[in-house]
């Protein structure tokens, strides 16, 4: 019996990993700009953002390995 090929596997986790850099940077990106904008002392919408966009990560993520 053949040992299975783990290339698929690789590529499937390591697009899961880059959606959610992707998805997190943007999150945090998006909060730096608006407190640009805003002019606030304190980053608001960079912790808001931030901690939304990394929700929403570990949540698409748990839906894409339950859909596969």
């Amino acid at each position: 019996m053949s040992p299975k090929n783990p290339l698929p596997d690789y590529a499937r986790y390591s697009s899961i990993a880059l959606q959610m850099l992707v998805i997190i940077a943007g999150g945090i990106f998006g909060g730096y700009k608006l407190d640009e904008y805003f002019n606030l002392k304190f980053p608001v919408f960079t912790v808001i953002l931030s901690f939304l966009s990394v929700g929403f990560a570990i949540y698409y993520v748990i839906k894409d390995l339950i859909k596969k």
